[in-house]
């Protein structure tokens, strides 16, 4: 897996807690972050409407196939594509009968 450095702003009881947590599990502070975001999102992940918030990112085309897939798998994702597909040709359908 890459990586990808990134600056961002924290409060410092948090970096704090951080090194703390980094000193006690014999992790560095990065990984400790890593680990609380990945926790984080995972539990975002589970709920229905941030799934669903995403699809519609999906369908609105702000997202790309493969951040979809990420979030709801594979195989969820490849539905929505389907789906989307469908739909995209049914809209392109209507506008060459209005044309008419």
């Amino acid at each position: 897996m890459s990586s990808k450095r990134v600056n961002f702003r924290i409060p410092e009881e948090l970096v704090t807690q951080a090194d703390i947590a980094a000193e006690i599990t014999h992790k560095n502070r990065t990984e400790v972050l890593i680990e609380a975001l990945r926790q984080y999102l995972e539990e975002k992940e589970s709920e229905e409407s941030f799934r669903e918030a995403v699809v519609e990112l999906y369908l609105d085309d702000q997202i790309a196939f493969e951040a979809l897939a990420d979030v709801i798998g594979r195989q969820d994702a490849e539905a929505v594509r389907s789906s989307k597909n469908i739909l995209d040709r049914g809209e392109e359908l209507a506008d060459r009968l209005a044309d008419r």
